[in-house]
């Protein structure tokens, strides 16, 4: 178990790589609509992912917690593409596999995901099925020992870099939720191809695209957590999901924050700074107060997490609660720029369009509503 000044020794050298191999291409990997593949090698060399994976699999064995200090500073930074990538990778196609993967697919893929030889993707929304999983319709049918795998998905994020995918499928579409089976997809696999690079209002940096299945054949030895037990597997893996989108939105919100108190202390109206005017202070003072509560919340499920008590509730009550706020810091950090921070030179404008996904992936507010409502009211 780390202690503080440890935990804090690594966050100051994420900031420093953030500072030496983004800050100075940010903006043109924005232009060109996704970052160059070498960055997942060069995070990996410099131990920025995967960092709770266990040693015998190329990880530090970390807590959950460092590997949220990565996404906190990414998000901070206002580098929302990239905390999403980096999200994906480590703390949700890593868990899956390490909980739920044989000895083999656990040897196979995560020393190549620590390293960045291999960037993870999970394989569930399809184009007509996004918070409804069950509506999909990726079919794994058997054929003798094997699988044969047709379908579409969409939206899927690391979609033009990945090299495993988590893959959501139907092993039997007459038995529901009991007939959802996950995979462990190797993307040189035969009748695999990646659709177009998808057009974003925001998250320009990432890479989110299409992907097909065409008789792609998969051994059995594929199953990823057991046949027809794939919907409970993602049930159980969620919380982490949802968890690391709140501390991404916490951190978001102060990344705002600051960067707005910067500006109005230095904006000048009216023969004074702006931050001298009653309604910025009152404004600054209330964001910086609900962001406060958030993440004292959040800290409350990240001690839960690490202890194997998150519920689903709580869990969603920080998606929920963080990602609305997100929003609004956005809106009311952008309003005290005025004009500039309609211009893309300031980074405000980038952060309120990023804001914006964070209330759809992961399980969209309403859907949150509804899991945190069937816990106090029943069904």
């Amino acid at each position: 178990m780390l202690d503080q000044n440890e935990i804090e020794l690594f966050r100051d050298n994420v900031k420093k790589f953030l500072e030496n191999e983004v800050a100075p291409y940010y903006n043109q990997w924005e232009k060109d609509e996704k970052f160059p593949r070498e960055l997942w090698n060069k995070m990996g060399e410099n131990g920025l992912l995967c960092v709770d994976v266990p040693e015998e699999y190329g990880g530090f064995g970390a807590t959950f917690t460092l590997s949220a200090v990565i996404i906190e500073e990414c998000s901070r930074a206002g580098y929302g593409a990239l905390a999403s990538n980096l999200s994906v990778h480590s703390d949700i196609v890593a868990p899956y596999i390490l909980h739920l993967g044989s000895e083999e697919q656990k040897q196979t893929w995560l020393p190549k995901m620590v390293s960045g030889e291999a960037v993870g993707a999970i394989g569930m929304t399809e184009p007509g099925a996004g918070s409804d999983l069950q509506g999909m319709k990726t079919r794994a049918d058997k054929s003798g020992d094997n699988y044969v795998i047709n379908g579409q998905k969409t939206f899927i994020t690391n979609g033009q870099h990945c090299d495993v995918i988590v893959l959501a499928t139907k092993t039997d579409p007459n038995a529901g939720s009991k007939g959802m089976t996950l995979f462990t997809v190797d993307c040189t696999l035969p009748g695999f191809s990646r659709g177009r690079n998808l057009e974003k209002m925001g998250h320009h940096a990432a890479d989110t695209s299409e992907l097909f299945f065409e008789d792609v054949t998969l051994s059995a030895d594929q199953i990823l957590g057991g046949e027809g037990k794939g919907f409970a597997n993602l049930m159980n893996e969620l919380p982490r999901e949802r968890l690391i989108l709140a501390l991404g939105a916490v951190a978001a919100c102060e990344g705002m924050i600051e960067r707005t108190i910067e500006y109005t202390q230095e904006r000048m109206a009216f023969g004074q700074p702006i931050s001298k005017f009653q309604n910025t202070r009152y404004v600054l003072a209330d964001l910086h107060a609900q962001t406060q509560i958030n993440k004292a919340f959040c800290s409350q499920c990240t001690a839960e997490y690490d202890k194997g008590e998150l519920s689903t509730t709580n869990a969603s009550i920080a998606k929920l609660t963080t990602t609305e706020l997100q929003g609004v810091v956005a809106d009311k950090c952008l309003q005290l720029f005025g004009g500039y921070g309609y211009m893309q030179e300031y980074p405000i404008s980038r952060d309120y369009v990023d804001a914006r996904i964070q209330r759809i992936y992961g399980g969209t507010s309403e859907i949150m509503k509804e899991i945190i409502s069937r816990d106090i009211l029943g069904r």
